[in-house]
């Protein structure tokens, strides 16, 4: 047990920073929590909070995984662990944290999404699909139904994965990040009117969106309507100047129509005897 003065010292310090910290003051809120000479749960947990929401996933690793390594059975800072490794893109040793949040607490939806995200990244698609099919709170239906669509796009099902998105689309018609993918599943699925009626629909959300913009591109140029393809390719580097494949595509479809341009015309034979 720690001395009463460290103790007392040690809760003046949290106090301190949870103030700076509700009054928005981050940074001064972790300079005020010292690394202290005696071990508590609070001060690393606190420290782990201010860390994260200002940015500094490593760091707030460290101070959770502190808390963890000395209180097994601390669900909490285990939870935020795994989050924390999920945003340093540590899939296979965040998908084992949160499987651990839930041995303890197999309800916790918020670590079976975590759970799933994971699982994709190391594709790892089946336990995936299965992990967000467990998912039954009112809070998580709606991410857990997306992730159930993309597992399901990416094992080819795209007619299952269509119904997904669309469910999903009811409750969230503006939704960037499932017309995004519908659009990338109808290109892979060669479904050029299903691309055009997605990508429309996400440049109504989003005029922007060079996602859009590359499956217009992409169905122009397979009907080769050239003109049509140098517009949206021409839109695309205006927004990714890096992106090769629009670049190649842009001269492409701008030397397909040059040359119609400039090809000459037949040569009319009415009235010749």
């Amino acid at each position: 047990m720690l001395p009463v003065t460290v103790t007392n010292t040690i809760r003046s310090q949290v106090d301190a920073a949870l103030a700076l910290r509700s009054a928005g003051r981050l940074q001064e809120a972790l300079d005020m929590l010292a690394t202290p000479g005696e071990y508590t749960s609070d001060f690393y947990t606190v420290r782990g909070e201010i860390q994260f929401a200002l940015g500094r996933f490593q760091e707030a690793a460290g101070s959770y995984f502190t808390v963890v390594a000395s209180e097994l059975d601390n669900t909490f800072a285990q939870y935020h662990l795994a989050v924390c490794l999920h945003h340093l893109n540590r899939w296979a040793e965040a998908a084992q944290t949160f499987q651990r949040v839930l041995d303890s607490d197999p309800h916790r939806d918020g670590a079976r999404l975590g759970l799933g995200a994971c699982l994709l990244h190391l594709h790892r698609v089946e336990e995936a699909l299965a992990n967000f099919d467990c998912c039954w709170s009112d809070a998580s239906r709606w991410r857990a139904l997306f992730g159930k669509a993309v597992a399901l796009q990416l094992l080819g099902r795209w007619d299952e994965a269509e119904s997904a998105y669309e469910r999903l689309l009811v409750s969230d018609p503006k939704s960037e990040e499932v017309l995004s993918n519908l659009v990338a599943m109808s290109i892979e699925a060669h479904d050029l009117e299903a691309a055009t009626r997605f990508s429309m629909r996400l440049l109504d959300v989003c005029p922007q969106s060079t996602i859009a913009l590359r499956g217009l591109a992409t169905v122009a140029l397979e009907h080769q309507e050239y003109e049509e393809a140098v517009r949206y390719c021409g839109r695309i580097v205006e927004q990714a100047p890096n992106c090769v494949e629009a670049w190649r595509n842009l001269r492409f479809a701008t030397g397909r129509v040059m040359f119609t341009l400039q090809r000459p015309e037949p040569v009319s034979t009415t009235g010749r005897k």
